[in-house]
């Protein structure tokens, strides 16, 4: 089975919001094509584009969404359910996923 038959590919048009903070996270992106601002009380803090992740930290410590994503062009993304998130980070090595936990956690205490 390829990977086009396991993920969903999705697009947001400019200035649509792809993620809402506080909004409870079911799924990351990983974009293909575009860019995307993400958006902290009010301010742009960062400007992603092909090849980053977004919205993964949801996935990994079950928290809410820590910002508002909003496609500052047309954005062509790669769906990560938390299902195939969850399954991919079980056969990772077990120090690797403690290392990412660890790295979550510190970003959060950062924003909070």
């Amino acid at each position: 089975m390829g990977i086009d038959r396991i993920l969903e590919r999705k697009v947001f048009y400019a200035g649509t919001k792809i993620l809402k903070e506080g909004d409870e996270g079911d799924r990351a992106f990983l974009i293909q094509d575009g860019e995307v601002d993400i958006i902290k009380h009010g301010a742009v803090v960062a400007t992603i584009g092909k090849g980053e992740l977004l919205g993964e930290m949801a996935l990994i410590d079950d928290r809410p969404r820590m910002a508002t994503a909003v496609a500052r062009t047309d954005v062509a993304c790669i769906v990560i359910s938390r299902d195939t998130f969850r399954e991919k980070l079980a056969k990772a090595d077990p120090f690797l996923r403690g290392l990412l936990n660890i790295f979550v956690r510190n970003i959060r205490s950062l924003s909070d």
